[in-house]
């Protein structure tokens, strides 16, 4: 492969992550947003997203890439059952009515920074491919750019009405967000009296298809990073992350996946600042031994590391020190390289 196929693919890859972290946040904003124009905007995209994934996917593939074990449908975590999953999980702040109209408008502008990071990434992708000759890719590119154009101007075309209604709810106090109207809403209604029983096998269901879309490189961090921009305090795996020192956090942090690293690295960012805290993020980030890593077991790992292969056994040995440090994982590695 040619250096030049290389660098395109990588710029693939870096889109691909991006169209997968924006999948799942899509259906975030979804399951909360109520139903209108907006709303609306938001469901055509994902259609959009999960699109664009799959024709990334599928140049991919044409350049040699290889089976990519990206599921662009993401199974169950998709459609009404998701978002009857996604009401559970709403901050509690927001299904008690106080906020709501606040919470849609700062996803609004969230997304605005979302859809201008893909513009800026298909449009380097399509001026590298077009400068090494590759003008399938470059096309590809063009017309993804364009349909992520389109939806920012959408969203900018719903600020003010959004804002709006910011000021109806929390100046002249006439509140016109209503839960009872939002996507997740709308899911749990459709699921009438077998929606506890959908989810109960549903959640098994999103979870392995989280875990297939986190099997594609960078998309842990890129899903983390776009999290991180609209999670409230509630979502983040440090537990009164923000009653803590900045001691306290950087305490905690070997223990985060990359995915949630990258959630507080963006929370942060957003919020205090505190540079000892980002500090430590970017000491402890980096590429797990495989992709999807962090989301197995400490058995599953043990079962991998009894492959014998012992380059592996060294990811595994050099990462696990720097994070969870599990006995059981560490000395499977050892084992692994003791018989190499």
């Amino acid at each position: 492969m040619s250096q030049s196929q290389q660098k395109v693919l990588q710029y693939l890859n870096e889109a691909l992550a991006t169209e997968v972290g924006l999948t799942r946040v899509l259906q975030s904003q979804i399951a909360i947003t109520p139903s209108g124009s907006y709303r609306t905007g938001l469901e055509k995209h994902l259609r959009e997203t999960r699109d664009h994934a799959k024709r990334v996917q599928k140049r991919q593939g044409e350049l040699g890439y290889g089976n990519n074990p990206l599921q662009v449908g993401l199974g169950a975590a998709a459609g009404a059952l998701s978002q009857a999953l996604a009401l559970a999980k709403t901050p509690l702040s927001l299904v008690r009515g106080s906020g709501g109209e606040e919470k849609v408008l700062k996803n609004a502008k969230d997304a605005c920074a979302a859809e201008a990071l893909e513009i800026a990434t298909y449009a380097a992708l399509e001026r590298l491919a077009r400068a090494v000759g590759d003008s399938k890719t470059a096309d590809l590119a063009a017309s993804i750019r364009s349909d992520e154009q389109k939806m920012l101007d959408r969203v900018l075309g719903e600020i003010p009405k959004l804002t709006d209604a910011v000021v109806g709810a929390e100046v002249e106090g006439s509140g016109s967000y209503d839960l009872s109207k939002t996507g997740a809403a709308d899911a749990v209604r459709d699921a009438g009296t077998t929606a506890k029983k959908t989810a109960r096998s549903g959640t098994a269901r999103a979870k392995r298809g989280a875990r297939q879309v986190r099997k594609v490189p960078g998309a842990a961090q890129a899903e983390g990073q776009v999290k991180g921009a609209v999670a409230s305090e509630e979502d983040l795996a440090i537990a009164r992350y923000d009653k803590l020192t900045a001691d306290e956090i950087v305490s905690k942090l070997n223990d985060l996946s990359q995915i949630d690293l990258a959630k507080v690295d963006s929370y942060e960012r957003r919020n205090q600042n505190r540079a000892t805290i980002l500090s430590k993020i970017t000491a402890v980030r980096g590429e797990e031994p495989w992709p999807g890593y962090d989301e197995l077991s400490a058995a599953e790992i043990e079962s991998v590391l009894g492959e014998g292969d012992d380059e592996r056994a060294k990811d595994v040995r050099s990462y696990e020190r720097s994070h969870k440090n599990r006995a059981g994982v560490l000395r499977a590695s050892e084992r692994d390289l003791a018989n190499a």
